[in-house]
């Protein structure tokens, strides 16, 4: 444990954070399962909203430092994949 009053308050502020980035990413998680869901349907205009809420969500992430440009790219990547296979 720090014993420096700036290091304790430097801890608190990165919990914080911490937290917040992992609901950030849960929320992003959700929205890929959601439009894998919805990829199975039939419903084009539910998918579309929800491939581009995924995609909105990951580019709103990296902007505010949440997760790196690449993985942001590789996770709209393997999305619009798997939607294509789901949709063959």
């Amino acid at each position: 444990m720090a014993n420096i009053k700036s290091a304790k308050k430097r801890i608190l502020t990165a919990e914080k954070n911490r937290l917040r980035n992992v609901a950030f990413k849960s929320s992003i998680k959700t929205a890929i399962k959601k439009a894998l869901e919805l990829a199975s349907g039939e419903d084009k205009t539910a998918l579309n909203s929800a491939i581009s809420q995924v995609y909105k969500l990951c580019d709103k992430a990296v902007s505010k430092g949440i997760l790196h440009k690449n993985t942001a790219a590789r996770k709209k990547s393997r999305l619009s994949l798997a939607i294509n296979k789901l949709a063959k």
